[in-house]
């Protein structure tokens, strides 16, 4: 179960590498990763001029068992919201922003699917 685990873990993690660079690549300036706000965490927080985009990434070794970005539901857009939420009023952004979700699918090459304005 624990080994179970850290797979889970690093799986995840490689994802969000995978996403962070990509975000660097479209020209995104990566602000902040896991960022945590009471139970809630953002996974990227990303900047692009005067757009700040909240992200939320999700990986999967395959697609088996669905696409990664199906497992985002409604709870977990909450969370996300609920944690933008507190960045924004921290950081005092006045400006636009954004919600996007990108899936990773850990094949050789990893298959990147960017979904911008995946919810509000």
């Amino acid at each position: 179960m624990a080994s179970q685990i850290r797979k889970h873990l690093h799986t995840g993690q490689l994802g969000e590498n995978h996403a962070a660079a990509y975000l660097q690549q479209k020209g995104y300036t990566v602000l902040q990763q896991n960022y945590r706000y009471k139970r809630a965490e953002v996974d990227i927080i990303a900047r692009k001029a005067d757009l700040l985009v909240f992200v939320e990434v999700k990986t999967r070794t395959s697609n088996n068992y669905g696409y990664p970005e199906e497992a985002v539901n409604s709870k977990k857009e909450e969370m996300l919201l609920s944690a933008a939420e507190e960045y924004i009023l921290q950081e005092e952004w006045q400006h636009e922003v954004r919600f996007d979700i990108i899936s990773v699918t850990l094949t050789s090459p990893p298959e990147i699917h960017h979904i911008e304005d995946a919810f509000y």
